[in-house]
C-alpha cells in the first residue's frame, strides 16, 4: 500500500501508477520493477506472504490470479489496511492465520474467477472460541487451544469467526482488553498498571491500541472524564 507520494512500476508489460491510499498486488512469478513516480519520492508498506499459506486459507482451492494489480482507494479492504498498519506489532500464530485469510479474501475479491457459495457457520463451535477469549482476554490463547475447544481447524475458525462476529479472534481479544483497561482507568488505576493488568505488553502498547480504536490516547480519554 502506498502511504505517500506516487509509486510507479512496470508489471506484465505495462507501466502502472499507485497513488497514496491505493494498493497493488504482485504475484511472485511475475517480473516487476518499482520506483518513485515523482521527484517527491514515495513511502509504502508491504506484506510478503508464502502462497502456500494463502492456499490453506482458501481451503485448498486454486490460487486466484489478479490481472489488474492496482487496487483503488475505495476498494482497499479495511482489514488489509489494518494488517499493514499493525506490521510493527508482534505477530502470533493466531494473527498469522488471520493475515493470510485477509489476503486470501482480497485475492478472491479482485480475481476474475467466480466466488464459491457460502458454507453454513458452525455457531456452537465459534461461540466456544468467543467465550474462551471473553472469559479471560488477558491471556493470549494459542490457535491450538481454539482448535481444541471448537473441534475446527484454524483456517475454518479464522474464516467463520469474522463472518459470525464481524471481526477476527485477535481483534476481538484486543477489544475486550481495552474494555478491561477502561474500567481500571475509570477506577483510578495508573495507566502503566492498567496496561499490564489488561494483558498489554506495556503502557505504550495500550496507548497505540487505544488511540487506534478510539481516536485518542488513554491519558486524554481519562482527562475528558474528569
Amino acid at each position: 500500500m502506498t502511504l505517500t507520494g506516487v509509486q510507479t512500476f512496470r508489471y506484465r508489460g505495462e507501466r502502472r501508477h499507485c497513488l497514496a491510499g491505493e494498493g497493488h498486488i504482485l504475484h511472485p512469478d511475475e517480473l516487476h520493477d518499482g520506483g518513485a513516480g515523482t521527484e517527491e519520492g514515495f513511502g509504502y508498506r508491504i506484506l510478503y506472504v508464502d502462497p502456500s499459506l494463502v492456499q490453506q486459507a482458501l481451503d485448498g482451492k486454486p490460487l486466484p490470479f489478479v490481472a489488474d494489480p492496482v487496487v483503488k482507494h475505495h476498494d482497499m479492504d479495511p482489514a488489509l489496511i489494518a494488517c499493514l498498519n499493525d506490521i510493527d506489532e508482534p505477530i502470533g500464530d493466531c494473527e498469522r492465520v488471520e493475515i493470510a485469510l485477509v489476503i486470501a479474501g482480497v485475492l478472491e475479491k479482485h480475481s476474475s474467477a467466480p466466488r464459491n457459495k457460502r458454507v453454513p457457520l458452525c455457531m456452537a463451535s465459534l461461540l466456544r472460541v468467543r467465550d474462551l477469549i471473553a472469559d479471560d482476554p488477558m491471556i493470549q490463547h494459542p490457535v491450538k487451544e481454539f482448535e481444541r475447544v471448537s473441534g475446527l481447524d484454524r483456517w475454518t475458525i479464522a474464516r467463520q469467526f469474522r463472518a459470525a462476529f464481524g471481526t477476527s479472534p485477535s481483534r476481538f481479544r484486543t477489544m475486550r482488553q481495552l474494555d478491561l483497561a477502561r474500567l481500571m482507568i475509570i477506577g483510578g488505576m495508573p495507566l502503566r498498571d492498567a496496561a499490564l493488568e489488561a494483558g498489554f505488553a506495556d503502557q505504550s502498547h495500550l496507548s497505540r491500541m487505544f488511540k487506534r480504536t478510539y481516536g485518542l490516547t488513554p491519558a486524554r480519554w481519562a482527562a475528558a472524564l474528569t
